[in-house]
């Protein structure tokens, strides 16, 4: 019962990777494009984290993290990179 739910569950994650992924692409403004990067990315995560349960191992840990710490600097840099056009300052 359990591995039908985590089944379940894997294939609306997808379905919500994919969506994601369309906004990303046809985003109408860049605001969207990176509001949608980043749930892409928190989506990500959760799909492998039950992927992981699936299979029970802890051999996608480590990339989790990778890509949870890749998500945040992303996001951060292209919503400074909007908010002032360029992403490191020179004084």
């Amino acid at each position: 019962m359990f591995h039908t739910i985590l089944m379940i569950v894997l294939a609306v994650m997808s379905l919500s990777l994919f969506v994601c992924f369309i906004r990303t692409v046809i985003g109408p403004t860049m605001p969207d494009r990176i509001v949608a990067l980043d749930a892409f990315g928190i989506n990500l995560i959760g799909f492998i984290g039950i992927l992981m349960i699936v299979q029970e191992t802890l051999a996608y840990s480590e990339v989790i993290l990778v890509i949870s710490i890749l998500a945040f600097i992303g996001t951060i840099a292209l919503s400074k990179f909007i908010e002032r056009g360029v992403v490191f300052e020179r004084d």
